[in-house]
């Protein structure tokens, strides 16, 4: 403990950050500083700091924090980053080759999915999505996919306090019904959207996941129900199953 005490000033913020992202859920001040060993006061101002700097934000009890918009948008930045990116990308094209249709990677941001990367179609009709857009959790394959891997109390305040906003006439608005889905998908591995987001538009989706085996990432092909019915989606996924293991591959040698 005494030789923790001795972190250098300049890393504290660095190796805290490091064990909130390290937990992947909500973490108190106590449970971070008991593996860092720093003095009770040194910790609580260090979080105070982060927090009013926008590197982590207050959970909802109050006494836990996770990542905060800063945080988030860094970790964003550091996954495009060029070298990374452009391996993901040619991973990403096969698939989009192979498929016919739009690929996309997303990375959860609170409370929606922002496109990481994307290869387009060529067909002249696509959904008009670029990278750096937005979707809802609750109706969209990667967004669905997002929440089938929370754990069970964060899922279950999610379908408590969120707003299901109906999208289609397909979207899923009741807590219910929507955690039935989520139980599902977690268990064959996969979500799906039927024109649940848009109409006319039906998409899948399957995890990227770290060495950890935590989602952080997801990969999805959507498509208009015009060219390709939900069915043909579904059956890329053993495809993406193996696109997503190239995609955790270079995820995993890029931090080695």
């Amino acid at each position: 403990m005494g030789e923790k005490q001795n972190i250098p000033t300049n890393m504290r913020l660095l190796l805290l950050l490091e064990e909130v992202a390290n937990t992947g859920v909500p973490v108190t001040p106590t449970v971070v500083n008991s593996r860092l060993g720093l003095p009770k006061p040194t910790v609580h101002r260090l979080f105070a700091t982060l927090e009013a700097e926008g590197f982590l934000q207050r959970d909802i009890d109050g006494k836990s924090y996770s990542p905060g918009q800063r945080l988030r948008e860094m970790s964003v930045g550091v996954l495009s980053s060029l070298r990374v990116r452009s391996a993901r990308l040619a991973v990403l094209n096969a698939l989009a080759a192979e498929v016919g249709e739009t690929c996309n990677v997303a990375t959860p941001d609170r409370d929606s999915m922002i496109y990481l990367d994307r290869i387009e179609t060529k067909w002249p009709l696509r959904i008009q999505l670029p990278v750096g857009s937005s979707v809802p959790l609750h109706c969209t394959a990667s967004g669905k996919m997002y929440l089938s891997s929370m754990q069970s109390s964060h899922l279950e305040q999610y379908l408590n306090a969120a707003k299901l906003e109906q999208m289609t006439p397909q979207t899923e608005t009741d807590p219910r019904k929507l955690g039935a889905a989520l139980t599902q998908i977690r268990e064959q591995g996969f979500s799906t959207d039927n024109e649940e987001f848009m109409e006319d538009m039906v998409a899948c989706a399957v995890p990227i996941l770290d060495g950890r085996g935590r989602l952080v990432s997801t990969l999805s092909i959507h498509a208009p129900t015009q060219r390709m019915p939900l069915d043909t989606v579904k059956s890329y996924v053993p495809l993406m199953h193996d696109t997503a293991a190239k995609l955790t591959k270079l995820l995993l040698d890029d931090e080695g």
